[in-house]
């Protein structure tokens, strides 16, 4: 099965080109050191600082691997191409939440860049999907675990 595209921003393609490349240095160095340091205390077979520094560079190798897939599969969303007539990868989308009369932006990116705290929401997620594909002024409502949320579009940038 061929891997899953990954979609990116420009923005997000350097942050996890950066997360990598930390990865596979300085983390990389810093879990060898614990390793050497635990191996030092001596027999390994109940060793839980060996374990603990093994269980550790297991989660950073597989973090690496998938960072990698993920890069080779890569679609960077180019900013001259975002169209803002709707809601698409990569533009920002000013909405104001009919219930609580609260305006709000948000990025809409792929799933490896969402992040809410920033106002990166996933085109995958409940509020990202509902919102792909709308135009200004039209009137969105999502099925989210709390119950149905209701959005007006404002605006749609890049």
């Amino acid at each position: 099965m061929p891997d899953k595209k990954t979609i990116l921003t420009y923005e997000g393609l350097k942050e996890l080109e950066k997360e990598l490349d930390y990865l596979k240095g300085k983390k990389r160095k810093e879990i060898a050191e614990k390793i050497k340091k635990a191996i030092s205390f001596g027999d390994i077979s109940e060793n839980s600082e060996y374990d603990e520094a093994k269980n550790e560079q297991a989660a950073i190798e597989s973090k690496i691997a998938k960072l990698e897939t993920s890069l080779r599969n890569a679609e960077v969303i180019d900013d001259e191409t975002i169209k803002t007539d709707r809601v698409s990868i990569g533009c920002k989308v000013k909405i104001i939440d009919l219930d609580y009369n609260e305006e709000e932006i948000y990025q809409i990116v792929g799933s490896m860049e969402a992040d809410p705290s920033r106002q990166r929401i996933s085109d995958e997620s409940p509020v990202g999907n509902a919102l792909l594909g709308k135009k200004v002024g039209e009137k969105v409502e999502v099925a989210a675990p709390l119950g149905f949320m209701k959005f007006k579009i404002l605006e749609i940038s890049k």
